[in-house]
């Protein structure tokens, strides 16, 4: 456990362009700061800025829609182009309610339209998808800032999720590299003397919505913070282990 930590939301990053060095963007705002990147420090970077430097923008007057597409358009209310994507990104649609369309993405993550986000984008009429592999995403930027910096991170990709039965959205991991990402404390014994049965913590997204207090959403244009002072387990487990088995699920 620790006992103090300091979040630090990273100002100056520019708008993230096909083909960008993310890693070295992220060490030279940080150092611009004068905050710079030290040993143990974790990186939380939202979704949308890995995917667009990657890539992962597709123009909208570039997609066909599909029947299925157009039928589900008409009833959620948006642009068949849109769904069309959300389908391509798509394993299975689980529920379309209230004009959103809950899906189970090509990564086994269940979320809102895939995670097909038509803000942030910068470029008119076009969505940006998930990386196509976040844990793959956050090592490679890990191992960039470690080579620049010379120091040892851990790297946290994010997004933004809701939850059944609760309002209000919160910032969960969807991909990670450096950090051990579930805390399993079953066995240990409680104040009272009784052994824990099923106490399994989700660090990184602990984490990940700790990070959006600094972070915020599309105004606030900080796609990047640093928390320094937690004490985590290195590990390269990936984020894809917190998903459930589909006999594990408990609300579909």
């Amino acid at each position: 456990m620790s006992s103090n930590i300091e979040i630090i939301g990273i100002r100056g990053i520019p708008i993230i362009r096909p083909g960008d060095d993310l890693a070295s963007i992220i060490v030279e705002s940080a150092r611009n700061m004068g905050v710079g990147i030290k040993d143990g420090d974790i990186i939380v970077i939202t979704h949308v800025v890995v995917a667009r430097a990657e890539g992962k923008i597709i123009r909208l007057d570039e997609v066909e829609p599909s029947e299925l597409a157009r039928r589900i358009a008409e009833e959620v209310g948006k642009d068949p182009r849109h769904v069309e994507v959300i389908l391509r990104e798509s394993k299975s649609i689980l529920r379309i309610h209230n004009g959103i369309i809950i899906s189970r993405t090509k990564h086994g993550i269940i979320c809102a339209n895939a995670g097909v986000d038509a803000s942030n984008t910068s470029e008119n009429n076009s969505v940006v998808t998930l990386p196509d592999d976040p844990d793959l995403s956050a090592k490679k930027i890990r191992e960039r800032i470690e080579k620049l910096t010379g120091s040892q991170v851990a790297v946290i990709i994010s997004d933004t999720q809701g939850r059944p039965f609760r309002r209000g959205l919160i910032n969960v991991a969807i991909g990670c590299s450096g950090i051990q990402p579930l805390w399993d404390r079953r066995g240990e014994v409680d104040l009272f003397g009784r052994v824990l049965r099923s106490k399994i913590t989700c660090v990184v997204d602990e984490l990940c919505s700790a990070a959006e207090l600094v972070i915020g959403q599309a105004a606030e244009g900080i796609p990047v913070a640093i928390i320094r002072g937690y004490k985590y387990i290195r590990d390269d487990i990936p984020a894809s282990v917190i998903l459930r088995e589909k006999y594990e699920e408990l609300f579909i």
